[in-house]
């Protein structure tokens, strides 16, 4: 009986020594895995932000949605934060007269109250500025609508010409350093032809840049 005991005894003092074994094991390996996941999140995750903020010269809330669109459309899908959410957390640090003008300003920008803890947190590696704008240079043509007894109708052809230049510049925030400016750059003539019923042809010019920004950020940033 007392051998029993005493096998017994030496069996639960086993398992007690396999199970604290295990789990000093397995702690060091969740850390390290803990630490890839915020990596990768850190290496992935950024925000998009907008350089001009005048009235009239601010790039158009559109194309950002659409290049935010575009860069998250592959098999890789960044994390994006959006914009406005981050410029708030930020304040007054990212306010047109408080915001970096360059990378070189990078280390004050960080160096600043609460700004490394909230870009920590959020896990944000790459600051992207965009502006640009898509203007209307010229036009021409006539149309004419009118309507009678027998109906209504338009007559006559109108054209008009858009410009979309767009610019983005990549910041690492890890190294402190600009990696590099990208642009697009698209013109394209929209017309309008009538003889009664009219027939838009319309030149998608801001589409396209935001098409060509986009995969040139994709693959600046390997996430193709």
């Amino acid at each position: 009986m007392k051998v029993r005991k005493a096998c017994a005894r030496l069996l639960r003092l086993g398992a007690l020594a396999l199970l604290l074994g295990a789990t000093g094991t397995l702690a060091p390996a969740a850390a390290m895995a803990g630490e890839s996941a915020a990596g990768d999140k850190a290496a992935e995750s950024l925000v998009l932000l907008r350089t001009s903020y005048l009235a009239g010269n601010r790039t158009e809330e559109g194309f950002v949605r659409c290049v935010s669109k575009k860069i998250r459309s592959g098999s890789k899908r960044p994390l994006i934060h959006a914009e406005r959410e981050f410029i708030d957390q930020l304040y007054p640090w990212l306010e047109p007269r408080t915001m970096p003008r360059e990378s070189a300003d990078l280390s004050d920008f960080m160096a600043r109250p609460g700004v490394a803890e909230t870009i920590h947190r959020k896990g944000v590696r790459y600051m992207v500025w965009l502006s640009g704008q898509t203007l209307r240079e010229g036009s021409g043509g006539s149309l004419s609508c009118a309507a009678g007894p027998g109906g209504a109708g338009c007559f006559g052809v109108a054209w008009w010409q858009n410009n979309s230049e767009y610019t983005a510049s990549v910041w690492d925030i890890n190294e402190l350093s600009d990696m590099g400016d990208m642009k697009a750059s698209v013109r394209g003539t929209s017309v309008v032809p009538a003889l009664v019923i009219p027939i838009p042809i319309i030149a998608r010019t801001r589409e396209k840049a935001c098409d060509s920004l986009a995969s040139q950020i994709r693959e600046y940033l390997n996430l193709d």
